[in-house]
């Protein structure tokens, strides 16, 4: 199977905007330079209570591009991936730590990460090179983002073009460079014919270097009109060799690699401000990497014939010596027993002339990875063949903590499963430790810790190092009120089966094992019984469980189908209707034996089934929504007039007939939220709604007679996920600034069984699960702009309160905290003013999600507006930076409409 974060072009098209691991603490929010502070974060937005946030744990899931070692500091190591983020190693926990959580649904290309690089100077400091396609896809340029905490906190430099972490050639690299000896100095290769792009101010601006000579002309595919395929792959790499610099000079000797078959390496010996051709170099393939072994002042550079990651049939390693400019073929393999090209490459910073390469696009029957401990001299493999075709591994392949690698596979050799990988683009050796190597597949990251081993002739051992590295793209949630918590619909692996949320499920769903799953089920007063369908390169395209998904049988499919489409299973499992790609929408009872076509309702269409009734189905098509009453045989047109253009979305209350929440649109039409109560014959707008993309339900607040809503929105001029536990009277932001995950628009729901969890669809991610501290709930929601209606200083007398104050990040000469108000009384507040006396000389500069007043040292802070409603038991909470020339001290006292508070 190629898997990997696939282009997405129909879902951006169609939006026209075309392990547990736990996120707490700082809110790392981008300062984009070129808008105004009071862009930056929202001023509105917090929930009556405090939401926590953690994945559903799956351990990687997608394509991971580059691996990135700090060169000055040990156990220092960052990730990026394709479509979803940038990642920092945590040594002491052995996982990954998600960095860009914080990129909003309008500059949601900025999860695709094209390069990062890492100071060896200040190591506090990285870089990241965001944008996820280079063409109309993606309706936001690139940037480059700063940060001087590690990634806990960024500043970006919005480029005049955009970047590419999604397109092809994205292996390649890194294009990110840093200068080794003067960390002013930073290079950017470019795509799109873009050139090479340098800041002199440690990224803060950008100019293009003019005398570059070269901005690349290697395309994948030329005859591709869609600006992907058919897009110039610019400038892949940037390498310096720190040699001819010193500290606080200008590194002299700069190398650059181009997606030029002819003309694929260029230098530079005066600092950048020439450069020329390096004569004598290999021509008729792209240089993915070039890498530069100071010690022995060789530069290696593996080369393919194609840029990847997908494609590649012919490639070779080539070695420069710097000094005397001699080129040598150091190809681990005659070309023409090549079937691949080569990728990834690594040299170990503690043994000079030792190195490592991969052949990235062997898919059959593996991977390779070669070692050479003589500069390329000679070579010797992972895995050889004893007699064809058994194999004779150097390596132990444990999957034991991602169990699902094996893909449930059991191939005939000379394959095996579970597989080194495919698409190893990345593989870096720790500059402190020749024993620890990682490298990135199109589904983890592997690594091990006893590499050296290799070389004594033993055997090591290759894991999983992949916790908390999340990268899957969801298409649709499933939570049944019995059985697994959750059901998930996946874009590359199919989706699994989450029986324990903290947990690494054992297998992804198999019979059939599909590319992707579009839409999936369960009969709601049967819930064992659940449908799915998806993507594969043939038939089928369905697959049914009798036991809420633990185990699944092959369905058979209508003729003419070509891919997933939507399904719906009938309140109680006697049927389903099908609308998948390739064929009309269809209906079956059984279990799909045989189909039937429906009548009245477009090819297409998205269907539903209602919760309660199980002759009842629905359909959404155009703007018109369609409903059956005899199981999805025929279909009548209802209500009219509902979004034409975009995305929509739409589910059934649970247990309640006829009452449907539809959400979706575009921003150039009709885009928000309707509800039907007589079963789709017509709809009523919410109009405090703007946009809204997907809907779902949860288990009811305590004293509550609706069942708790959740959607993926913008209420309130605010970008988020809401709450309604009132019927849509009222909403309340769950999420925050620091957990925004880019696009979250495919699939929402919450979970019937516990009050106030939510399971949040992102695009590279995964499954977003939300915790409400609030495990009762109030019986109604604050709404967003609601009058107070009396004076926010003034909460009831009897109102009592606690105050949990974190300082969450330092600098120097600043700090971030996070402030958290607690109602302890009896009585909800209507409207909060919390008050504070500094020690020393702080002073707020950027807050969210209230607003504040501050004479010397004196600080009022007061409620947003639609959070000023705190029901007892529950909290608000709002974040800030501050400046100081201390430490930061947290105040000692709170105060609460002038009452003291209890603190911690």
């Amino acid at each position: 199977m190629r898997l990997s974060a696939r282009p997405i072009a129909a879902l951006v098209a169609a939006l026209a905007l075309t392990a547990g691991l736990f996120i707490t603490g700082t809110p790392a929010v981008a300062r984009p330079d070129d808008r105004a502070a009071a862009a930056e974060a929202s001023d509105v937005s917090v929930a009556a209570d405090t939401y926590t946030w953690k994945n559903a744990r799956i351990d990687g899931g997608g394509f991971v591009p580059g691996i990135v070692f700090n060169r000055s500091e040990k156990n220092l190591a960052y990730a990026r991936t394709d479509i979803g983020g940038a990642y920092r190693w945590d040594q002491a926990g052995k996982r990954w730590t998600p960095l860009l959580d914080w990129v909003d649904w309008d500059r949601w290309g900025w999860s695709g990460v094209v390069s990062l690089a890492s100071d060896t100077a200040e190591p506090d400091n990285v870089y990241a090179a965001v944008g996820t396609y280079t063409n109309s896809w993606d309706p936001t340029n690139g940037a480059v983002l700063r940060s001087s905490d590690r990634g806990a906190s960024w500043k970006a430099a919005t480029l005049p073009f955009k970047l590419g972490g999604n397109m092809p050639g994205r292996g390649m690299g890194e294009r990110l460079a840093v200068d080794p000896n003067k960390n002013s100095v930073l290079y950017l290769g470019a795509p799109s014919g873009n050139g090479l792009w340098r800041s002199t101010d440690s990224g803060v601006t950008w100019s293009e270097v003019t005398a570059f000579p070269n901005p690349g002309n290697y395309a994948q595919d030329p005859s591709d009109t869609s600006g992907y395929g058919n897009d110039n792959q610019g400038i892949v790499w940037v390498t310096f060799d720190e040699r001819s610099g010193s500290a606080g000079s200008t590194t002299q000797d700069i190398y650059v690699g181009v997606a030029d078959k002819e003309n694929t390496v260029y230098r530079s010996t005066d600092g950048g401000s020439t450069w020329s051709r390096i004569a004598g170099q290999p021509t008729g393939y792209l240089a993915h990497k070039g890498v530069l072994d100071s010690s022995t002042g060789h530069l290696y550079l593996t080369l393919s014939d194609t840029g990847g990651p997908y494609d590649g049939a012919k490639g070779r390693i080539w070695r420069y010596d710097t000094e005397s400019g001699a080129w040598t073929d150091v190809s681990p393999v005659a070309e023409a027993d090549t079937y691949y090209g080569f990728g990834g490459i690594s040299v170990d910073r503690q043994k000079p002339g030792t190195l490592m390469a991969t052949a990235y696009s062997s898919w059959w029957p593996d991977t390779q990875i070669f070692r050479s401990t003589d500069s390329g001299a000679t070579w010797t493999q992972a895995w050889d063949y004893s007699s064809y075709p058994n194999r004779s591994n150097r390596y132990t392949l444990d999957v034991s903590s991602v169990p699902w690698l094996s893909w449930g596979a059991n191939p005939a050799p000379p394959e095996t499963a579970p597989k080194l990988g495919w698409m190893t683009e990345s593989l870096e050796i720790d500059p402190f430790d020749s024993d620890r190597m990682m490298y990135g597949t199109g589904a983890t990251v592997y690594g091990t810790e006893d590499l050296t081993s290799w070389d004594s002739g033993g055997t090591f051992t290759i894991t999983p190092m992949v916790k908390g590295l999340e990268e899957t793209a969801v298409n649709d949630l499933a939570s049944p009120p019995s059985g697994a918590p959750l059901l998930s619909a996946l874009g590359d692996i199919g989706g699994f089966r989450h029986t324990d949320l903290d947990a690494v499920p054992a297998m992804m769903f198999t019979s059939p094992n599909l590319d992707s799953t579009t839409s999936l089920d369960f009969a709601e007063a049967s819930p064992g019984t659940v449908v799915r369908v998806g993507n594969a390169d043939s038939a089928p395209h369905i697959g049914f469980s009798t036991d809420n998904g633990a185990n699944w049988f092959q369905g058979s499919e209508p003729s003419g189908v070509t891919g997933g489409g939507t399904v719906a299973a009938a309140a109680d499992g006697s049927g389903f209707v099908w609308s998948p790609e390739g064929a009309g929408v269809h209906h079956t009872t059984g279990y799909g034996t045989s189909w039937t076509a429906s009548t009245g309702i477009p090819a297409g269409a998205t269907v539903e089934s209602d919760r309660k009734n199980p002759k009842k189905f629905y359909g959404f098509s155009a703007g018109a929504f369609y409903v059956s009453t005899d199981g999805g045989a025929t279909f009548t047109a209802k209500a009219t007039g509902l979004p034409a253009e975009g995305n929509v979305r739409f589910k059934a209350l649970p247990g309640t007939e006829g009452d449907i929440w539809l959400a979706g649109g575009a921003p150039t039409g009709a885009y928000g939220l309707w509800r039907s109560t007589d079963s789709g014959a017509s709809f009523t707008r919410f109009s405090g709604v703007e946009q809204a993309d997907s809907v779902g339900f949860g288990k009811a607040a305590s004293g509550a007679s609706y069942q708790t809503v959740f959607v993926s929105a913008k209420i309130g001029g605010v970008r988020g996920i809401f709450r309604s536990t009132d019927a849509g009277a009222g909403w309340t932001r769950i999420n925050d600034d620091a957990h925004q995950w880019a696009w979250t628009g495919a699939a929402i729901t919450g979970d019937p069984r516990v009050y106030g969890r939510v399971y949040v669809s992102t695009n590279g991610r995964g499954i977003q699960v939300g915790e409400s501290s609030d495990t009762d709930g109030p019986g109604t929601d604050p709404g967003p702009g609601t009058d107070p209606g009396t004076d926010p200083g003034e909460p009831p007398a009897d109102a009592d309160c606690s105050v949990a104050y974190t300082v969450t990040n330092r600098w120097s000469g600043g700090f971030q905290a996070e402030v958290k108000l607690t109602n302890t009384g009896t009585a909800a507040y209507d409207g909060w003013k919390l008050g504070w006396t500094f020690p020393g000389d702080q002073r707020i500069g950027q807050i969210w999600n209230a607003s504040h007043q501050q004479t010397g040292a004196k600080v009022t802070v007061t409620d947003a507006g639609w959070n000023g409603k705190v029901a007892p038991g529950s909290s608000a909470a709002f974040g800030f930076t501050g400046t100081t020339t201390g430490d930061g001290t947290a105040p000692g006292a709170f105060t609460l409409g002038g009452e003291a508070c209890a603190v911690g």
